[in-house]
């Protein structure tokens, strides 16, 4: 029987997709899951119920279709992120991929180009590769860091249409500071770039750390994304959203699909939204959880980056992959991101931050990060 890859070869796929994987965690079935930067808390049982009433409601006129300009859905995302922002202000979409989608297919395409910062999110070249826009690259400095002028030479240089920007940067977890994000925007002046601050982990930021949204006055090719997946502990309702001014929504509606977020995505939205802070109380719990990672990998001897997200990303291991299938042995689940020496990990409740830590620990040894042992040992 011909392989996946084999089969796909007889049909007549374009060029530049060809020999591309989709992207894709494992998907496994253990105990702990700490490999995707979910929230593991869940839904508190009266946001649920709320949710489930909402739902109840929005079912009852699913033979229409649901507003396709999901007015109360952006009043709410409005009031929600504070800083002036009104509701034409505000974009959502089926996940925060399909909000930079829609910015791609609005201002990328053949002939255009799109800047992006590794290690970061790896959606970013495929959501370009998928929009026939060419992605290229700009190095960061040591630890990860991006600077104001290095952040300004790449972007100047590289004469980009659109900048990505990640912060906190997934999968590193490090925020980028104010100054970066400005100079990035004046640096792309020349070509009228679009430099999208993708702000997923912005709940979970330390305190100080400041976010893009105080910067859009007056910078209308600045954009700041959001979703609901993380901190709101929504990954399976699929919504996130951008603010940003509001002929980058007019832009949008050009190329989104017809009533694209359902009526039943929109009452779950707007039921949680209701319900923030309820929602957000478990986010200073995954903080704590997250900042004892980072203690105690160092206490292990590796190198955990500083991290404004909920996860924490560390290196200093010299065999990563035998580390992370002796965490798959005792039921846990992380992410190998694929850089030399290093593993991700999500900050989870406490009983699951001290399983992954026990397990680290026996797979270590006494030697730390410098000799894991075998899974079986």
């Amino acid at each position: 029987m011909p392989s996946s890859a084999e089969s796909l070869a007889n049909l007549p796929l374009r060029e530049d997709l060809v020999g591309l994987a989709p992207y894709g965690a494992p998907q496994l079935d253990v105990p702990i899951l700490l490999n995707v930067n979910e929230n593991t808390h869940g839904v508190p049982e009266d946001v649920h119920a709320a949710i489930v009433q909402a739902v109840e409601d929005a079912s009852r006129g699913l033979h229409r279709y649901p507003d396709r300009e999901f007015t109360e859905l952006r009043k709410n995302l409005a009031a929600y992120l504070g800083h002036g922002l009104t509701a034409d202000q505000l974009w959502a979409g089926n996940g925060s991929n399909e909000v930079l989608q829609q910015i791609l297919q609005a201002f990328g395409g053949p002939g255009r180009t799109a800047l992006g910062f590794p290690p970061t999110y790896s959606m970013y070249p495929l959501l370009s590769s998928g929009t026939g826009t060419r992605y290229i690259t700009a190095e960061r400095e040591g630890d990860y860091a991006m600077t104001p002028e290095g952040t300004a030479r790449a972007v100047r240089d590289s004469g980009a249409n659109i900048v990505f920007l990640c912060s906190p940067n997934n999968p590193t977890g490090t925020a980028l500071d104010l100054e970066v994000i400005e100079a990035a925007y004046a640096a792309g002046e020349d070509a009228r770039a679009i430099i999208i601050v993708d702000e997923a982990y912005g709940e979970f930021t330390q305190e100080g750390t400041a976010s893009a949204l105080s910067l859009l006055p007056g910078r209308p090719r600045l954009l700041v994304s959001r979703t609901m997946s993380k901190a709101f502990a929504l990954a399976g309702a699929r919504i996130g959203y951008l603010a940003a001014a509001p002929e980058v929504a007019d832009a949008l509606r050009l190329v989104r699909l017809p009533y694209h977020l359902s009526a039943i995505t929109q009452a779950t939205a707007n039921a949680a939204l209701t319900h923030a802070a309820t929602l957000l109380s478990n986010v200073e719990a995954i903080k704590v959880q997250r900042d004892r990672i980072v203690r105690e990998l160092g206490q292990l001897g590796l190198t955990p980056a500083p991290s404004d997200a909920n996860f924490v990303f560390f290196s200093g291991l010299e065999d990563p992959r035998l580390v992370w299938e002796g965490l798959l042995e005792a039921g846990v689940l992380i992410r190998d991101v694929g850089i030399p020496g290093s593993l991700r990990v999500t900050a989870g409740t406490e009983q699951e931050t001290t399983a992954f830590l026990t397990a680290l620990r026996r797979i270590l040894g006494p030697a730390g990060g410098s000799a894991p042992q075998t899974a079986g040992s």
